[in-house]
């Protein structure tokens, strides 16, 4: 046992008994060590280091076993020295050595050596592993060079004749870890030696196997591609000598488009299949553009291409604040579907439905909607789609097949994730062609659309990724399966104050600009806006309002051009009169120019005379009711409205007479509430004998219209009483609500709409069944304070309310 010697640390290799190993040296310690045992009978320890990371290593860093080598040769290089050493003895590393300088040195003892006996009895096991050992090494050879590996492995190893020099010298030259070299080095018998050292030629060899499979399958495919170039070019040859290489360029370019596009396996394989089919196939052939728009879908067809999502809710309120005015829920829900999509990206988007009358903005919506999220805006029109081919795609096998409606939007969005607005889905059509809200609900079904098959492209694609968006006018037009699988959004409509906002901030600039006009040569006040609303529109939306902008617009274009021409005639006049005519003549016309393109701001004057008489305004017959009648109110598709009953009494032979377009259900409210009329009318002022001695004839003006629905319940309740009794209803007091024949006022729907249109038409009382309470907190805060709102839970209640004058 010698006291201490200087250590080399080696990070990635080690050195065994009885091998000669180069090693390159470089760190400050390690050059140390080997300039100090240079000095010292050129013997060094060598241990592994347990960690590569660690530069200066002490004791702890070290494995505990290493080998005490001698130095057989130091050659200087350019970043150290190149040192061959030679093992001598496997060492146990005990503690470090004081004083040693820069170098690393440590106390340490020998270990015994291994011996082989081959003729032991006990030794049988240990013999047959090194023989195995022996051949796994030769195999292995073989496999990396099949012509020379028997040489290869004599040179290595056959020389040797020490078995345990044998087991070292394979467990150098084998593709090993530092810890599986260490693993062998700490092997304190023979036996244990052999056996760790068969564990680690077995894994090399399954290795070296694999490996040699992947690289001839490689070599393999190479030969096959080579063979098929080859092929191809002498085709090529052969078309071009025969003329008829045009087709085969055509095809050519359309392979290279596939070749670099990313697609998925089955995709990769139905390609592959179908353009070898194309290149047999004639020009000619029937079926040959078919095949060709099928390959040319598929390489335009986006697989992987994603745009990035803007998922910053402040950008996107911005977004949806400088678009739209108002519609505050509407822009909340979507506020928390972008939250939710930036917590988590994999969450599945849900497919909204805005629903709302015409010109509130549904579509523009989406566009902001996608502008927001940075996606691209795709829309689609479903209104009067019958053919659900439509949708889903017609089959290769028509003439004239051609991808459905949602394939060829994202063909034309370039990315997976697109925002595709379905408009007009109410308006779906059904009949023997199929029916289309059925292809839609597996479309927007998260749980589906991930393998979406179109007929025409007959493969999975992936439409979870796409937001979709459906707008509508109602919901009655709208399956049951299809509606439960989307979350409705109701735009109610816009209120007068609304509107104004919206036609100042909105439609002037924007019908302005298209005139060709400045904000000098049209403004209008506030007056003139409200006028242009209340006067000559009368809708939810602001679609009507944009018009009326439009035509305001285009007279005062038409004004500026008739002044400019007007006052350029006269500055030309009195030019030529002047000396220097032309100069002053093009200085008095730029003058005219300036004249006209200023005006001052219009005002309601000024819109009645651009605009002619008003087309909407209170009738002044319905501003004092007469008996039998009363103002309702009715939802329609294009939002709300106030409808007048009236009601007057007839021969008793005619018990009840219904007029104006009633559909069934408005027939049978009437109905029940003549009834309950007769049979309670003592209770609201009635003579039994009046009702006994009349009947009634009920009409609801607008009768090319048709109506239908419970909500005019209480209102022809109250018309039928107001008849009998003689007592006349407020002129401002607007109803709505179903009606049992006991009297009890039950919910009805649209309380938004209805009552967007009771204030339009200047009504300031109204009442609502005490069952809809909930639905007032929707309200905007201008419609609460100008309304009158009485929640009422039976027709006395109503009645108590509507009279405005005492019994005749």
């Amino acid at each position: 046992m010698s006291s201490s010697l200087p250590v080399l640390a080696l990070k990635n290799t080690v050195v065994y008994p009885q091998i000669v190993l180069p090693l390159a040296v470089g760190r400050p310690a390690s050059l140390a060590a080997v300039s100090a045992a240079s000095e010292r009978g050129q013997q060094l320890l060598t241990a592994a280091q347990r960690s590569e990371d660690v530069d200066t290593p002490r004791l702890a860093d070290l494995h505990d076993i290493g080998t005490l080598v001698s130095l057989s040769r130091v050659e200087q290089r350019d970043k150290g020295l190149q040192v061959i050493v030679q093992g001598v003895r496997r060492v146990r590393l005990l503690a470090e050595a004081e004083n040693a300088g820069e170098h690393l040195e440590l106390d340490y003892e020998l270990l015994p050596e291994l011996t082989f006996d081959g003729d032991a009895p006990e030794q049988a096991a240990i013999v047959a592993l090194h023989r195995e050992n022996l051949d796994l090494a030769q195999q292995i050879a073989n496999l990396f060079d099949s012509d020379n590996g028997t040489q290869i492995y004599q040179q290595l190893v056959g020389s040797i004749s020490d078995p345990i020099t044998q087991m070292y010298r394979i467990a150098s030259l084998a593709n090993l870890t530092v810890a599986q070299q260490q693993q062998v080095l700490a092997c304190n018998d023979t036996h244990t030696l052999m056996r760790t050292v068969h564990e680690v030629l077995q894994h090399e060899l399954q290795v070296t196997e694999l490996r040699r499979e992947i690289a001839e399958q490689a070599r393999t495919d190479i030969d096959q591609q080579q063979r098929e170039h080859v092929l191809r070019q002498q085709k090529r040859a052969i078309e071009e000598a025969l003329g008829e290489s045009e087709d085969d360029d055509d095809i050519r370019e359309l392979r290279e488009q596939l070749d670099a596009r990313e697609l998925p396996d089955t995709v990769r394989k139905e390609v592959d299949r179908e353009l070898k089919r194309l290149s047999r196939m004639s020009p000619n052939a029937a079926d040959y553009q078919v095949a060709r728009g099928y390959l040319e879908l598929v390489a335009e067809l986006p697989w992987h291409e994603a745009s990035e999502d803007r998922l910053d809710l402040l950008d996107a309120r911005e977004v949806l604040d400088a678009d739209h005015h108002g519609l505050e829920d509407i822009k909340d829900r979507i506020l928390e579907s972008l939250a939710v999509m930036a917590l988590n990206p994999d969450a599945k988007a849900p497919i909204l439905c805005l629903v709302g009358p015409p010109g509130v903005g549904k579509t523009s919506l989406g566009q902001s909607i996608a502008r927001a999220m940075g996606r691209t805006f795709e829309r689609l029109s479903l209104g009067g789609l019958h053919d659900e081919a439509e949708l889903r795609g017609h089959r290769r096998t028509y003439i004239g097949a051609m991808p459905g409606r949602i394939l060829q939007a994202v063909r034309r969005a370039g990315v997976v994730n697109p925002l595709i607005m379905l408009d007009e889905v109410d308006k779906l059509g059904r009949d023997f062609r199929g029916d289309p809200s059925a292809a839609l609900m597996e479309i927007l079904d998260p749980a589906q659309n991930q393998a979406f098959r179109d007929n025409f492209l007959n493969l999975p694609y992936d439409l979870s990724k796409v937001l979709f968006i459906t707008t509508a006018n109602s919901l009655d037009g709208i399956p049951g399966p299809l509606r439960d699988r989307m979350e409705v959004l109701e735009l109610s409509g816009y209120t007068d104050s609304e509107k104004q906002a919206i036609a100042q901030r909105y439609l002037l600039p924007r019908q302005r600009s298209e005139a060709g006009l400045s904000e000098a040569q049209l403004s209008l006040s506030e007056d003139a806006v409200r006028l242009a609303i209340r006067g000559y529109t009368r809708e939810a939306g602001v679609r009507e309002l944009e018009r009326v902008m439009g035509r305001l617009a285009r007279k005062r274009a038409k004004a500026v051009l008739e002044a400019r021409r007007a006052d350029a005639h006269g500055a030309d006049a009195h030019g030529a009169d002047a000396q220097g005519a032309d100069a002053q003549g093009a200085d008095a016309q730029g003058a005219a120019h300036a004249r006209a393109e200023a005006a001052p701001e219009l005002d309601e004057s000024d819109v009645r005379e651009l605009l002619g008489p008003q087309r909407f305004k209170d009738d002044p017959r319905r501003r004092s009711l007469s008996p039998g009648v009363a103002a309702g109110l009715a939802w329609t598709a294009v939002g709300g409205d106030v409808l007048y009953v009236e009601a007057t009494l007839v021969d008793k032979k005619q018990p009840i007479t219904l007029t104006g377009q009633l559909g069934d259900v408005m027939q049978e409210s009437a109905r029940a509430a003549r009834s309950h009329i007769w049979s309670a009318a003592q209770d609201y002022g009635i003579e039994r004998d009046q009702v006994a001695a009349h009947g009634i004839h009920i009409h609801l003006p607008a009768g090319a219209i048709p109506k239908d629905g419970p909500s005019a319940g209480i209102t022809m309740a109250t018309a039928i009483a107001s008849a009998y009794s003689g007592r006349t209803v407020h002129d401002d007091l607007a109803m709505t609500g179903e009606m049992t024949l006991t009297g009890m006022v039950l919910p009805v729907g649209g309380i938004k709409e209805k009552l967007l249109a009771a204030h339009r038409a200047g009504m300031r009382r109204i009442l609502l069944p005490r069952d809809n309470e909930a639905d007032l907190e929707k309200l905007p805060p201008e419609i609460r304070q100008d309304l009158q709102i009485t929640l009422v839970a039976h027709l006395n209640e109503v009645l108590d309310l509507a009279w405005a004058s005492a019994p005749a």
